[in-house]
């Protein structure tokens, strides 16, 4: 016989509330920095200091023995600021979160772990596409560098780089025009009574502003070229002075050339290589003893007769003009670049904490959502999925899916 429900009057219904999106509470990161394999890569991606400040945080981080030693951070040093340093190359890799300074290379495939986390920059003028479809069978998540944005929509990492390379033009045209380094013996800037050092800056971006600013602070004669207008406005309003300026016309550009001491390559375009400017002719009639840094090297460069060199052998001569074709500048200050690279990775860690991991960050942080190229193996990245002819996912599409 069936038992009928029992019924009390002492039953009280009440409505559902409504759920709404509470944050999870902070995770506990686990952080593996390995030391870097990649060429001429001396940069390390967090700092003593930084470590320091997430290890106070309560979040673990181990060190790969010496990875610190291109930018003069000892072992001792990440130790003291609370870090394990490991001595098998392996055992970082076992790290949720991998933050590396270098992109991840041929070598590191093997150590790829299930679902990890890998913060790096990119580099798409080297990229292989073996590389990108190991880490998306490993369904790896992986944030670049140069397309990390911050709530202003700038790319902080990026501007930093472009800034310490600006500074580092003038430092090393300077060098190379002394005698000591069998230069022209010219001193870069000016002194009474003398006509200024002309330096001619090819592309108005960061580097280009950086340099401008430099220059003219040393007292030079500055003429920059680039083909957008609003960035050459844009870069005599942040200077807060009128600069020579003008758009890429092959004779005037040619004719400047001809005069300079000075000659810098600092166009660049967002995806693929930069465009060339300057063709072998023009360099042919440069001053003797002048000397061209072309900072586009990292994507081919902009004038017709750089060749890629190194930071032990930064130079070649070709019709008597000094070329300095030495990619990643930022390297060879690599403290400095260390520092600032540091300074934005620790406190989007802390953030990644604070939301609950990288999951709950990607969906409260819309600007981070730029940065990823793969989530959980899917490739996010449309250039890259171009390019390769891989299969592209649209990454607000994946995130809202999951919820």
């Amino acid at each position: 016989m069936a038992v009928k429900p029992l019924i009390s009057t002492s039953f009280s219904y009440e409505t559902l509330e409504e759920k709404l999106d509470i944050k999870p509470q902070g995770a506990k990161l686990h952080i593996g920095i390995p030391k870097e394999i990649a060429f001429q890569e001396n940069r390390i991606a967090l700092t003593p200091d930084g470590v320091s400040v997430l290890v106070s945080n309560g979040h673990n981080v181990i060190v790969e023995h010496n990875a610190g030693e291109g930018s003069n951070y000892p072992d001792k040093e990440y130790s003291e600021a609370g870090a394990k340093i490991v001595y098998d190359h392996e055992e970082i890799f076992k790290a949720p979160i991998l933050v590396k300074s270098a992109p991840v290379v041929e070598a590191d495939l093997p150590f790829l772990q299930l679902n990890q986390i890998i913060i790096s920059p990119i580099h798409y003028s080297a990229l292989q596409s073996n590389i990108i479809e190991k880490m998306m069978e490993k369904k790896v998540t992986a944030l670049s560098f140069e397309n990390l944005k911050d709530d202003s929509g700038s790319y902080p990492i990026v501007r930093s780089m472009s800034e310490i390379a600006g500074s580092a033009l003038m430092l090393i045209a300077g060098q190379y025009l002394s005698s000591f380094n069998k230069g022209k013996g010219v001193l870069l800037g000016s002194i009474s009574g003398i006509p200024p050092t002309k330096v001619v800056i090819i592309g108005a971006g960061i580097v280009g502003e950086v340099a401008t600013r430099n220059a003219l602070a040393l007292g030079a004669s500055v003429k920059v070229f680039d083909n957008n207008v609003y960035r050459l406005k844009q870069l005599q309003n942040n200077l807060g002075q009128r600069v020579w300026t003008s758009v890429l016309e092959p004779k005037i550009l040619a004719k400047q050339l001809k005069t300079c001491e000075v000659a810098i390559g600092a166009l660049s375009n967002e995806f693929g290589r930069a465009p060339v400017v300057v063709t072998e002719e023009m360099v042919a009639n440069m001053r003797s003893g002048s000397i061209i840094i072309d900072v586009a090297i990292d994507r081919g460069g902009c004038f017709e007769t750089s060749e890629l060199t190194t930071h032990e052998k930064p130079i070649f001569v070709k019709h008597d003009v000094i070329h300095y074709c030495v990619p990643n500048i930022p390297s060879g200050f690599a403290r400095t670049a260390s520092q600032a690279i540091s300074n934005v990775l620790m406190p989007l860690l802390l953030q990644v904490s604070e939301e609950g991991g990288m999951e709950e960050i990607v969906w409260h942080n819309v600007h981070l959502r730029e940065g990823i190229y793969l989530f959980k193996g899917a490739l996010t990245d449309f250039y890259i999925s171009q390019k390769f002819d891989l299969k592209y996912t649209d990454l607000n599409l994946l995130i809202a899916s999951r919820r």
